[in-house]
C-alpha cells in the first residue's frame, strides 16, 4: 500500500535527503546528516554529540571524549591511542590564540583589545550587511601572529524602529538600517600584533587618524564628500609571509574595484595590483589565494570576461594568464593540491544546472574531472588537497558520498549511498526542461511537479513558485531537481507546480544577471510570462486557476505579477515582499538600482505603491513582524495604498520573527500558504 505524506513527515524526509553544504574552514567539521558512513560504529550516532573533522589528511569522528580515525582504505574506524590524542591536541593548539567578540568588543583569549564597542561601534563582525561575500570580521595571518579585523562605525545610520512585543510593556529595539541613497556606515580595518600587543589601522586615502591609545581608529576625511568617503572593504586576505594584507576596495557606486595591498606592520598603502571597472557594477566576492608551492603568485576570481573565472597573477599585480575560460561559471575554489600543482574547483561547465568538481593544472590550465560529470556535487578538501569528500545527488539519486584521491589518476572510494527515502510512498513526478526567455534566444530552466495520480486529460490548478532575484536560483540537477518539500505537499493535494529561473538569477554569466540593471522586476516579469505562455500550451493546466507564490524578492515578484497581469493570476501569496526599493538597504539596492537620486525613473517604474489600485485577485501578504532584511515598512505602506484605492489584500504577521520563519512558525507558515490556495484557487 502506498503511504500518503503529512507535512511534518515530508519535511523530515526532504531534510534527510538533501545534501548539506559542508564547512570549508581549516578545522573541517560537519554533522551526521552531511556524512553517514552506515558502518556499525555509526548506528547510535546523533548529530548533537558527534561530528567529523579533517586532521591534516586524516578524517576523524569525534564522539564526546572519544576520537575515531576513519581508515580511508578499509572504511573502518580505529580508536585513537593516547599518544595520537596528544598529537591531535597539540595540532589544535597551533590554531590558538582564539579571537572572539563579546558585546561588540574584540578579545584575543582573555585579553580585551577594544573598550568602546557598542551597537554603534562594532568590532570584528561582518560588515556591509554581509554583501560582497563578507561572512565574518576576523582574519588571522598564516603565522597566527597578527589578526586583521573590521571596525564599523554605524552611529550615523538611521535606526529602524523595531518593537519587541513580548515584554510586559512593548520595548523599542531598533535596528541600524542604511536605506538606498541615505547615509551609510563607515568601516576601516585594524591589525592586532599578538607579540607586540599593539593595534594599528590601515591608512586608506579617505581617512584621517583619530582615537586614542586604548582605542585607536581612523575616521572620514572631512576634505572628501560623504559619498566619496564610503568605501566597501571586501575579500580580505593575507600574504603567505603574514607581512602584507590584501583588500578589494569598492566605491559606493560599485563600478570601480581596486585590489590593493597594505603593510601589516604600519598600515601604510603599498600598491594597487588590479583595477576593474564597469558601466553597471563590479561585484567582488572572493579573496585572492596564493599558490601554496609558489608564494610569488596568486589566483584571483573575476567576471571581467563575462563569466566568473580564475586568473593567475604575480605578487606585483601582473596578470600572467587566464586559467579558466568559457561560457560557464567557476562556482567555488575548494583549495589546492600542492603535489600536483593544481587548484580544485567546482563549476557548471557540464551544464548550467549542474555543479561538478575539477582539478585545474595551474601550469597548463587543463581541467581533470573528479566526479561522474552528472548531478550536483559538493566537495570538501583535505589540508594537502590529496583527498576530497564528494557529496552529491542526481535527480533520481538522493545522495552518494565518496572519497576521491586527487593526486594520482583520480580514483573514487564509495563511502555511503543513501536508500531512496521515498520508497513506499505515493509521490509526485518531477520534471525539468527549458523554454526561451523573452529575448527569444536565452534558455531558461524550469522544474515542474505533478500529482502522483496525474491524469493528462484532467485540468489542474497550477501554482508558479518564483524567486527571480540575484544570487539565487531554483532549478538544479540534484535530487528531484532541487524541489522544495512544500511543492511535494501541494502536488499531493492536487496542484501542478511550475518553477522557472528567469534572467537576473545567478550562475549564468554577467549578461544574464545584469539584464535587470536599474529596473528590477521588469525583465524578470517578461520571462515569467513566457513561462505562463508555455503553461497555456499544456492541456492539463487550468489557466482559470493560476496562482503565484514567492518570498522576499519572490514576494516582490508575486505582487508585481498580480498587479501588472491582474487578469492572469487569480491567487497570490507574497512573503516578506520588497514594495519600493528606496526602502531597501544601500549595498544590495544601489548595486542593482543605483540610488533613488540618480535613477528616479527606475525607482518609480519598479515601485509597487502605484500598483495597489490594479489588484484584482486574492492576495495574501505575509511578513515577519521584526524583519530586519525587508523591513515591515514595505508591507504596511502597500496596505496603506490599497486602503486608498479600495483594493482588499489579506495580511498576516509573525510576531518576533525575522525575514524567514523558524521552527514551529515555519510549519504554521506553510500550512497557511497552502490553506490560502485551498480556499481561493482550488
Amino acid at each position: 500500500m502506498k503511504i500518503k505524506l503529512t507535512a511534518l513527515a515530508l519535511l523530515s524526509i526532504m531534510l534527510s535527503a538533501q545534501p548539506s553544504q559542508l564547512n570549508a574552514q581549516q578545522l573541517k567539521q560537519f554533522t551526521l546528516e552531511d556524512l553517514n558512513f552506515g558502518g556499525t560504529n555509526y548506528k547510535q550516532m546523533t548529530p548533537a554529540t558527534k561530528d567529523y573533522r579533517w586532521w591534516g589528511d586524516e578524517l576523524l569522528r569525534i564522539d564526546k571524549e572519544d576520537i575515531w580515525l576513519v581508515d580511508k582504505k578499509t572504511h573502518k574506524e580505529v580508536l585513537l591511542t593516547d599518544k595520537q590524542k596528544e598529537q591531535y591536541e597539540e595540532w589544535k593548539k597551533e590554531q590558538q590564540p582564539i579571537a572572539e567578540i563579546k558585546d561588540h568588543n574584540l578579545f584575543v583569549g582573555e585579553h580585551q583589545l577594544t573598550i568602546d564597542g557598542s551597537r554603534e561601534i562594532v568590532y570584528g563582525e561582518a560588515v556591509h550587511r554581509n554583501e560582497f561575500g563578507i561572512m565574518e570580521g576576523l582574519f588571522w595571518s598564516p603565522d597566527h601572529k597578527r589578526l586583521a579585523f573590521y571596525r564599523m562605525d554605524q552611529s550615523m545610520v538611521s535606526d529602524y524602529p523595531q518593537v519587541n512585543i513580548f515584554k510586559r510593556s512593548a520595548a523599542y529595539e531598533p535596528d541600524k538600517y542604511p536605506m538606498a541613497g541615505e547615509e551609510t556606515h563607515f568601516v576601516n580595518i585594524g591589525i592586532y600584533d599578538v607579540e607586540k600587543d599593539e593595534t594599528i589601522y590601515l591608512i586608506t586615502p579617505n581617512v584621517i587618524p583619530g582615537g586614542n591609545a586604548k582605542s585607536p581608529a581612523y575616521f572620514p576625511n572631512p576634505s572628501t564628500s560623504k559619498k566619496d568617503s564610503v568605501v566597501y572593504f571586501t575579500n580580505i586576505s593575507w600574504a603567505p609571509d603574514s607581512k602584507t594584507l590584501y583588500v578589494q576596495e569598492l566605491n559606493r557606486d560599485q563600478n570601480d574595484c581596486r585590489l590593493v595591498s597594505y603593510d601589516a606592520m604600519t598600515g601604510l598603502f603599498i600598491a594597487e595590483l588590479n583595477r576593474e571597472t564597469s558601466d553597471k557594477y563590479v561585484e567582488p566576492l572572493h579573496p585572492i589565494q596564493f599558490l601554496p608551492w609558489d608564494a610569488s603568485k596568486f589566483i584571483m576570481q573575476s567576471q571581467k570576461d563575462g563569466y566568473n573565472h580564475l586568473y593567475l597573477f604575480n605578487k606585483d599585480g601582473k596578470q600572467l594568464k587566464q586559467l579558466t575560460s568559457g561560457p560557464w561559471v567557476v562556482l567555488d575554489v575548494l583549495g589546492f593540491n600542492a603535489k600536483k600543482k593544481s587548484v580544485i574547483i567546482s563549476s557548471n561547465e557540464a551544464s548550467p544546472i549542474q555543479q561538478n568538481l575539477y582539478a585545474v593544472n595551474v601550469a597548463t590550465g587543463k581541467r581533470t574531472p573528479l566526479d561522474n560529470q552528472r548531478g550536483w556535487h559538493r566537495g570538501m578538501l583535505s589540508e594537502s588537497g590529496q583527498w576530497l569528500i564528494d557529496n552529491y545527488s542526481e535527480p533520481d539519486i538522493p545522495r552518494v558520498i565518496s572519497l576521491v584521491n586527487t593526486t594520482a589518476k583520480p580514483s573514487k572510494t564509495p563511502l555511503f549511498e543513501a536508500p531512496n527515502p521515498w520508497e513506499g510512498y505515493q509521490i509526485p513526478t518531477y520534471e525539468c526542461g527549458t523554454i526561451k526567455a523573452a529575448d527569444g534566444q536565452t534558455d531558461l530552466y524550469y522544474r515542474m511537479v505533478k500529482p502522483a495520480d496525474f491524469n493528462p486529460s484532467k485540468k489542474y490548478p497550477t501554482v508558479i513558485y518564483v524567486y527571480g532575484g540575484p544570487h539565487a536560483h531554483n532549478v538544479d540537477a540534484r535530487w528531484h531537481y532541487a524541489s522544495r518539500s512544500w511543492e511535494t505537499y501541494m502536488a499531493q493535494k492536487g496542484y501542478v507546480l511550475f518553477i522557472l529561473d528567469n534572467r537576473g538569477s545567478e550562475n549564468r554569466g554577467l549578461a544574464f544577471e545584469q539584464a535587470t540593471f536599474r529596473q528590477l522586476g521588469q525583465i524578470e516579469m517578461q520571462d515569467q510570462m513566457k513561462g505562463v505562455e508555455f503553461l497555456r500550451t499544456l492541456p492539463y493546466v487550468d489557466m482559470d486557476r493560476l496562482g503565484v507564490h514567492g518570498w522576499s524578492f519572490g514576494g516582490f515578484m508575486t505582487i508585481s505579477l498580480m498587479t501588472n497581469y491582474p487578469d492572469v493570476f487569480k491567487v497570490g501569496v507574497a512573503g516578506g515582499p520588497v514594495i519600493d526599493w528606496k526602502w531597501y538597504e544601500v549595498m544590495y539596492g544601489e548595486r542593482y538600482m543605483d540610488t533613488p537620486q540618480s535613477n528616479p525613473e527606475g525607482y518609480e517604474k519598479t515601485s509597487l505603491l502605484s500598483k495597489a489600485k490594479d489588484l484584482k485577485g486574492k492576495l495574501q501578504i505575509i511578513t515577519g513582524y521584526n524583519d530586519a532584511t525587508v523591513v515591515p515598512q514595505h508591507c504596511l505602506s502597500f496596505l496603506a495604498e490599497c486602503i486608498k484605492a479600495g483594493t482588499q489584500p489579506d495580511f498576516f504577521a509573525y510576531p518576533g520573527e525575522p525575514h524567514n520563519m523558524r521552527g514551529h512558525q515555519s510549519v504554521h507558515l506553510h500550512e497557511r500558504i497552502t490553506q490560502y490556495f485551498e480556499d481561493y484557487l482550488k
